[in-house]
């Protein structure tokens, strides 16, 4: 609900603070002081359009603050609100058209400025009736006064429908995929067979590559080991040399231990290069790469080279194409099977959501006229005659049903017991509008997620009883709601739990001051709106109406 609201520069409104009360609050002054300038602020903090034209003449920029307080109603908005209960908006409108908002402090954008303050206060305006005058949110209302009841099973009727919708698409996937699936059985064939006739192994390639470099290289390389060998084991060569050192050291008697570590290094060296003449021997043996290898070997290189030109350009990007053409087939080849096993799972998804389509479509048959009976009483007591309220609910075609409703709600008018209902966005009367939707939020109490309601112009063309009645009511209502009334009747304004007057100072650029009353202060306020002046009869009358409200 709203705690504060902080008003600069908004049309008639130089600075101006309202702090609402929890029940209700009402607004009066007389007509054009300015009281539709704090109805164009609270669309401003809300979110809606703002146009510049609002912003005072003179001034750069208008800014409007609110603080809001969270209530039971708000615990699923509770992570925006600090520790105390407090969430704080801003918004700013510069006369170029710029808006800025912030949300405790940190830079937001309209739209998340509306999703966290929107959602909990309802501005009813004789124009602007945005929940109710919209057919969409007719079914919504339904279910929120008969929650208890149909709750269940509409949570069961979007399990059903989301099943369902899942079902279709697994099947439509299966139907694309299988639809040309010769052209594609063709295709994954021919990978098949075109790499199958490679076979092509894992690390042939590299392999080959190597072996053939080594081949194209054997002459030079065998030349380098037989030469390399005949210097250690030729006579006079690098072994014998060695040998014959490490012979004449080992027959002396003399012994020096550093010449004694010397000589353990060339003994080393010397069986060290013994064993790598044997390994270059056994080289020169196998180094015995013909002609006719390297040209199968240059062959099969050439023809994995293709594969990968096609299907690579990796060997493993070969043995990719290779799997999926393999797994394709495989698919294709089951295919009749998976359409038939999904096929018999959206028959069995379709049955499920058509019994809680069902299931929930009655349950909403049942109470919309308890539901419209309840709201028809209401305005009864806000003296609308035998006018009444028609909630038609219709089970659409099983195409037109959506996630939340396979049903077509809609809340109907009937202006009189013998006329024919219309569409309740096709009533003429503002009037009526506006006492329908008091009757509505009256039904819904604390049924509904708005924490506070605006009523602006909800007293148009009403006077006398009537007027009683829908102050009656909106007292009622504020039991449940955070509920501000912008009015010109006095009867409402004698409910009030809080009481601002609006008023304008008659200088050349006109401001718009907002004050709260009490006391006699309040009585004489009531009294001008009684009588258009403070007389000792319109102030007893007043009185009178302030001990009643």
């Amino acid at each position: 609900m709203i705690d504060q609201i902080d008003v600069v520069n908004v049309a008639s409104i130089k600075s101006a603070s309202l702090i609402p009360g929890k029940a209700l609050t009402v607004v009066t002054g007389e007509t054009g002081v300015g009281k539709t300038a704090l109805i164009n602020a609270i669309k401003i903090l809300i979110g809606e359009k703002a146009d510049k034209d609002v912003v005072r003449s003179g001034e750069s920029e208008l800014c409007v603050t609110g603080r809001l307080y969270q209530s039971d109603k708000s615990a699923d908005e509770s992570d925006l609100y600090d520790e105390d209960g407090f969430l704080i908006v801003q918004r700013k409108i510069s006369s170029d058209g710029r808006s800025r908002v912030t949300v405790n402090g940190s830079m937001a954008t309209v739209g998340e400025l509306a999703s966290c303050v929107a959602p909990s206060i309802d501005l009813c305006g004789q124009h602007e009736h945005q929940n109710l005058m919209k057919v969409s949110n007719h079914a919504r209302l339904l279910n929120e006064w008969a929650k208890d009841n149909l709750g269940s099973l509409k949570e069961a009727y979007t399990e059903a429908f989301l099943g369902a919708k899942a079902a279709k698409e697994s099947l439509d996937l299966l139907i694309s995929e299988t639809q040309n699936r010769q052209e594609a059985l063709a295709d994954a064939q021919y990978v098949i067979k075109r790499i199958g006739e490679v076979n092509p192994q894992p690390g042939e390639y590299e392999t080959l590559l190597e072996q053939l470099r080594i081949a194209q290289s054997s002459e030079a390389l065998l030349q380098i080991a037989h030469d390399t060998h005949d210097a250690l084991v030729r006579d006079g060569g690098i072994n014998d040399l060695l040998a014959k050192a490490t012979y004449a050291w080992q027959r002396s008697s003399t012994h020096d231990e550093n010449l004694d570590k010397t000589m353990r290094v060339v003994l080393d060296a010397s069986v060290v290069l013994e064993d790598a003449a044997q390994d270059i021997e056994r080289y020169c043996h196998g180094m015995d790469f013909d002609e006719a290898w390297i040209e199968e070997a240059q062959n099969r290189i050439a023809a994995m080279q293709g594969l990968m030109r096609i299907y690579g350009p990796r060997p493993e990007d070969v043995f990719g194409h290779l799997e999926r053409a393999r797994e394709k087939v495989a698919m294709i080849n089951d295919a009749d099977e998976h359409l038939e096993i999904a096929a018999k799972t959206l028959d069995l998804a379709e049955t499920t959501l058509e019994k809680a389509a069902r299931a929930y479509a009655s349950a909403q048959e049942k109470f919309a006229p308890l539901f419209a009976d309840a709201v028809s009483n209401n305005m009864s007591r806000l003296e609308m005659g035998s006018a009444s309220l028609v909630c038609e609910v219709q089970l659409q075609a099983r195409g037109q049903w959506n996630q939340n409703n396979p049903c077509h709600v809609e809340f109907m008018f009937k202006p009189a017991s013998g006329m024919d209902a219309l569409s309740l966005a096709k009533i003429a009367s503002g009037g009526e509008v506006s006492r329908v939707m008091l009757a509505i939020k009256a039904v819904l109490g604390a049924a509904d997620n708005v924490e506070t309601l605006i009523f602006d112009e909800i007293d148009a063309g009403v006077g006398g009883s009537a007027a009683h009645a829908i102050a009656s009511l909106l007292s009622d209502l504020a039991k449940t709601h955070q509920v501000i009334v912008v009015t010109h009747l006095a009867q409402i304004a004698a409910y009030a739990d809080t009481h601002y007057v609006a008023s304008k100072s008659s200088s050349s650029l006109p401001e718009t001051t907002f004050s709260s009353v009490e006391g006699q202060s309040r009585v004489e306020e009531i009294a001008r709106m009684l009588s258009g002046k403070v007389t000792e009869a319109s102030l007893a009358h007043a009185r009178e109406l302030l001990f009643v409200g």
